[in-house]
C-alpha cells in the first residue's frame, strides 16, 4: 500500500516507509517487532548486499577500482577522524566514545545508497562509484570499529599503525576469500543441474552461507557476501551466452527472485527504522547537539570526497565535479550504522548517547538527504540522461 501511494505522489519509497513506521509508533499500535542488531545483520543485509553485487559487472568495477578503493579505505579513516575530533572538541565527548561513533558512522550504508538509486533509476559509472564504495568500505569500518571499541573499553593495549594495517589486510583478504569460496562452491554444484529452482536455492546458500562463514571466523560479513555475489553474478548470471554456468531460464529466475527479495528486505528495514526512531528519546541528547553531529558528518564526508577525487583530476579515473557532489550528498547512513551502534556493549561509556546520535544521523539521511537527491540529480542534469 505504501509503495502504491508514494509512487503516485512522487515520494521516495524509503521515506514513505519511515514515515509510516513513525506513524505506527506514535499511534501506539503494537507492531510486534523491533529493530535489533540480529535482524539487521542476519535477515536484512544478506539479500540486499547479494542482489546489489549480483548486478555489478567485474569489468566495470575493475576499471574504476583505484578511485573506489581510495574512497572506501582512506575515506572511512578521514571521515572518522573529522567526526570524532569535532564531537570531542565541540561537544566535549570523551575521545574514546567520540572515536567509536566516528568509526561506526564513517562508512556509507549500502542499504540506503542502493535504495536511493533504485528510486531514482540512475545507472552507469556514477551508480557504480557510489554503490561500490558503499559495498566495500564496510571492511575498513569493521576492523577499525573492533579496534576502537576494544580500546575504548581498555580491554587491551593500543594498536600500532602497523598492527591496524595488518589487521585490515587480513580481515579484508580473509573476507574476500570466504565469499569466493562459498560462491565458487555454489557455482560448481549449479553447473551440474539445469533446474532453475535448484540454481536459485544455491544462490541463497552462497548469500547466507558466506555471511555466516565470515561471522564464524570474525571477518567482514558484508565483504564476504559482496564477493560471493560478484563471483556468481559474473560467472553465472550476467552472461549473455548459453555457455553460462546457470541455465537461461535459471538466470532470469535468479535475477527476478533476488530483485523481489531485496524489495522485501528494503521494505522491512526502513519500516523498522521508522518504528524505532519514533521511540528513541532524541531530546535526551538535545536537538542542537544532534544538528551539530549531522553537520560534522556532512563535513567529514565532504573532506573525504573532494580532496580524494582531486587526486585523480588529471588521470583516466577523473571524477567530474557534478558526480563529486552526488558522492558527497549521496553518502547516506542507515541500517549498517544502526546495527553497529546497537551491537555496542552496555558497559561502554556514553553508549546511549552514541545510539541516539546514530539514529539522529540516520533520520537526517532518510528524511532529508534521500528525498532531496532526485532534485539534486535533476539540477545537475543526471535524470535527463537516464535511459
Amino acid at each position: 500500500m505504501i509503495a502504491i501511494i508514494v509512487r503516485r505522489i512522487h515520494l521516495p519509497y524509503t521515506v514513505g516507509l519511515v514515515v509510516a513506521g513513525i506513524g505506527i509508533t506514535l499511534s501506539h499500535i503494537e507492531a510486534g517487532v523491533v529493530l535489533t542488531h540480529d535482524i539487521i545483520f542476519d535477515v536484512i543485509l544478506p539479500p540486499l548486499l547479494f542482489e546489489a553485487a549480483l548486478n555489478i559487472h567485474w569489468s566495470e568495477l575493475r576499471r574504476d577500482a583505484l578511485p573506489v578503493l581510495t574512497l572506501a579505505i582512506l575515506g572511512v579513516v578521514i571521515s572518522a577522524i573529522v567526526v570524532a575530533g569535532g564531537i570531542a572538541s565541540v561537544l566535549g565527548w570523551p575521545l574514546p566514545s567520540a572515536l567509536v561513533f566516528g568509526v561506526l558512522i564513517a562508512a556509507t550504508d549500502p542499504v540506503a545508497v542502493i535504495a536511493m538509486f533504485k528510486d531514482t533509476g540512475i545507472k552507469g559509472r556514477l551508480r557504480l562509484l557510489v554503490e561500490s564504495e558503499s559495498l566495500l568500505n564496510d571492511g575498513v569500518a569493521a576492523v577499525l570499529f573492533a579496534l576502537v571499541v576494544g580500546w575504548a573499553q581498555a580491554t587491551g593495549e593500543a594498536a600500532t599503525p602497523m598492527q591496524v594495517a595488518l589487521a585490515l589486510v587480513l580481515t579484508t583478504g580473509g573476507s574476500i576469500l570466504a565469499g569466493l569460496a562459498c560462491g565458487g562452491a555454489a557455482i560448481a554444484v549449479a553447473g551440474r543441474t539445469s533446474d532453475h529452482l535448484v540454481e536459485t536455492a544455491l544462490t541463497m546458500v552462497a548469500a547466507y552461507g558466506s555471511f555466516l562463514v565470515a561471522e564464524h571466523f570474525g571477518l567482514s560479513r558484508v565483504l564476504a557476501t559482496v564477493s560471493a555475489g560478484l563471483l556468481m553474478g559474473n560467472l553465472g548470471v550476467l552472461g549473455e551466452t548459453e555457455q553460462g554456468v546457470l541455465s537461461s531460464h535459471g538466470r532470469d529466475f535468479v535475477m527476478a527472485f533476488w530483485e523481489f527479495a531485496a524489495f522485501i528486505a528494503n521494505s522491512l528495514i526502513f519500516l523498522l527504522i521508522g518504528l524505532t526512531v519514533a521511540g528513541i528519546p532524541l531530546d535526551a541528547l538535545g536537538l542542537p547537539s544532534i544538528l551539530i553531529i549531522v553537520m560534522l558528518v556532512l563535513v567529514g564526508r565532504a573532506l573525504t570526497v573532494y580532496p580524494l577525487c582531486l587526486l585523480f583530476k588529471r588521470t583516466p579515473w577523473a571524477i567530474p565535479m557534478q558526480e563529486q557532489h552526488i558522492l558527497w550528498w549521496g553518502g547516506l547512513r542507515g541500517a549498517l550504522s544502526l546495527g553497529l551502534a546497537l551491537a555496542l556493549p552496555p558497559s561502554l561509556a556514553w553508549r546511549n548517547e552514541i545510539v541516539i546520535a546514530a539514529f539522529g544521523v540516520v533520520a537526517f539521511s532518510v528524511v532529508v538527504e534521500g528525498p532531496t537527491m532526485p532534485l539534486l540529480l535533476r539540477l545537475l542534469g543526471f535524470l535527463s540522461k537516464r535511459p
